[in-house]
């Protein structure tokens, strides 16, 4: 089985990147993670995977004069690399339209909230706010909308009695840790050879 090159784009701790890392150990996994990049040079995630022995690359945003500019950065990266698949782990900024469409059914990323609900930032809070009982997380292939692309995967993690954003969020990390793995398998090993 050729196992899928897959590319993790972060910008921040890597909980999500080390738990996708950590399942790709496993020989009959059907990706690997060939490489590691960061928009953020102090991003705690990048000593993890150079701890792992993946190759890491920070590309920085903040020396580009254009997204359009940062983004050919990244697409060079990626190419360079051989990628197939790229998974966004707490990467933090929108990819454009153009970026997209060069890994069409290709980019996988997970929010943490049960989409459709809750797109966008502070989904802990608001979902706290609303008085759901069922709150998750979701993996999803990325679309030019944010948030907003086919559902891959979902964890479904009970709202508690006495819950503060801090509490529910560690209990969604908890899913998340063990959802996206599953997705990327389920996705690489469903894709056609290229």
């Amino acid at each position: 089985m050729a196992r899928r090159r897959t590319a993790i784009l972060i910008s921040g701790r890597g909980t999500n990147m080390a738990a996708l890392i950590e399942a790709a150990r496993d020989p009959s996994y059907p990706a690997e993670i060939a490489i590691v990049i960061s928009n953020i040079a102090s991003a705690k995630g990048l000593e993890i995977a150079e701890a792992a022995g993946i190759k890491t690359l920070v590309i920085s945003n903040k020396y580009y004069s254009t997204k359009t500019a940062f983004e050919e950065q990244i697409l060079k990266a990626l190419s360079e690399s051989r990628i197939e698949l790229v998974c966004l782990a707490g990467f933090m900024r929108v990819l454009s339209a153009s970026f997209i469409s060069h890994f069409e059914g290709r980019i996988l990323n997970i929010h943490p909230s049960l989409l459709p609900a809750y797109r966008g930032l502070d989904t802990h809070k608001r979902a706290l706010a609303d008085g759901v009982k069922d709150h998750g997380c979701t993996v999803h292939f990325v679309v030019p909308e944010l948030d907003a692309g086919p559902v891959i995967a979902q964890a479904i993690v009970p709202v508690l009695d006495g819950d503060t954003e801090e509490t529910l969020s560690a209990r969604v990390l908890i899913a998340e840790n063990r959802l996206y793995p599953e997705a990327l398998a389920k996705v690489a090993a469903s894709l056609a050879p290229l």
